[in-house]
Parts: C-alpha cells; structure tokens; sequence
C-alpha cells in the first residue's frame, strides 16, 4: 500500500496549521459575522430611536457637535503641520469654525434642533417644487414618478414647517432613528449572505484539492505499476542452450 505523497503531506499540514481554504473561509466567516452583529446593534439602536424621537433628536445633535470639534481639532493639527504654506490660514479659519459651531452645537442642541429642521423643511419644498416644475416642463418617461416626489417632498416640507418649532423634537430623531434602521439591515444582508457564500466557495475549494490529490496519487501508482511490468528480467551471465544440449 502506497504512503501518501508529498503534496498531500503538504496540504495536511497547511490545513493543521491554518493556512488552507478552510481556514481562511472561517476567518472571513468570523469577519462577516462581526459584520452582522454590527447591524443588529444598529437595528436595535434604530427602533429604540423610533420609539423615543425626542431623546434621539438630542442624541443625533450631541454626536453631530462632538463630530465638530472632532473635526475641528484634526483641522488644526493639519494646519499646523503645513505652517508657512499658502494654505496655513485657510486650514486655521476651518478649523475655527468647526471648532466654534461644536460647542454652541453642544450647548444649544435644542436650539441646533429648530435650525436644522427649519432647513430641512426648507429643502423640501424647494426640492418638491423644482421636481414638479421640473417634470411638467420636461415631461420625459418618469414624469409620474418625478410628480409623485415632487409631491411627497413639498407635502413633507409644509408639515414641517407648519408644526415648527415643536416638529423639531422628533424630525431629526425620525431621519437619524431611519438611517440607523436601514445601515443595519444593511449590514445583516451583508454579512449573512458573504457568510453562506465563503462556506460554498471554501467547501468546493477542499473538494477540488482533495480530488486533484486522489487523482495524482492514483496516477502515479498506475505508473509505478506499469513500469514494474515493463522492467526486464534478472540478467543471467550464461548464454542460450541450444536445443538438445545435454542429451546422451
């Protein structure tokens, strides 16, 4: 019986050693799990939000302040770094400003709150009328779809704006809770589909190395077989009796 050859030693011992398909298929695997458990955290997150919009909305401004004096201090960092180059005030006047409209921000996040939701509303109803203007004028093959939000965005902008100041405790919340939600779902989809598509793929990875091994392995003891057929006889140093050789 023929020991196992050399590849096949080989790709045994790459596999115990975590270096064949398997195991890097389970590290992408642990990798797109921690993807999908990062989106169920931002489900979770999200629906929390829906429910409690006001506490979201605040939520969403603290985190957006705190992203500007973020900003604000990389900014400054950066200008530092190219003194004496054209750019040096530029970079400081930036990061000023960032660094000016993180702390009023966190100081004031609900009066950040009503701006930011009197300007969204304002977008809206501009976005709304330029889309329906926009449709009637062109009248291309989506003009149904183009009315349609056009519609939905100056019918959007005017509830907002007609419920201001008080619309601002949960407009924003509403949006930041959404986008949460939808990352999240995201995320799982992502995650749960690269997880069943590296197991297929790793699985036919070791299939194949383990056929190709069968298949060298089955060759070369076909060959060995053949030339032990093939070899000649033992050599012998007495030449050939003729006939009759030996008879009285």
């Amino acid at each position: 019986m023929n020991g196992p050859t050399a590849e096949g030693r080989k790709r045994g011992a790459a596999k115990r050693a975590g270096n064949g398909p398997a195991a890097e298929g389970r590290k992408l695997s642990r990798s797109f799990g921690w993807l999908a458990f990062l989106g169920t955290l931002l489900v979770i997150a999200g629906v929390v939000g829906l429910i409690y919009t006001g506490v979201a909305t605040l939520t969403s401004m603290l985190l957006f302040g705190w992203l500007l004096l973020i900003g604000g201090l990389v900014a400054l960092a950066h200008a530092i770094e190219s003194r004496g180059t054209n750019y040096f005030w530029l970079g400081v006047v930036v990061a000023a400003l960032n660094l000016a409209a993180g702390v009023v921000v966190i100081r004031h996040p609900e009066g950040t709150a009503e701006a930011l939701t009197m300007f969204a509303a304002l977008l809206f109803l501009t976005g709304g009328v330029f889309r329906l203007v926009g449709s009637v004028v062109v009248r291309g093959p989506q003009m149904g779809w183009t009315l349609l939000q056009g519609a939905f965005g100056l019918l959007l902008g005017l509830l907002v704006l007609f419920d201001w100041p008080h619309s601002s405790l949960y407009v924003l919340g509403v949006f930041f809770s959404l986008a949460l939600l939808f990352d999240g779902l995201g995320l799982i989809a992502i995650g749960i589909g690269g997880r069943r598509i590296v197991s297929m793929v790793s699985d036919r990875l070791d299939d194949r190395l383990d056929d190709r091994g069968g298949d060298r392995e089955s060759g070369r003891g076909a060959g060995r077989g053949a030339e032990r057929l093939d070899a000649p006889g033992p050599a012998t140093d007495s030449p050939p009796k003729a006939p009759g050789h030996g008879r009285k």
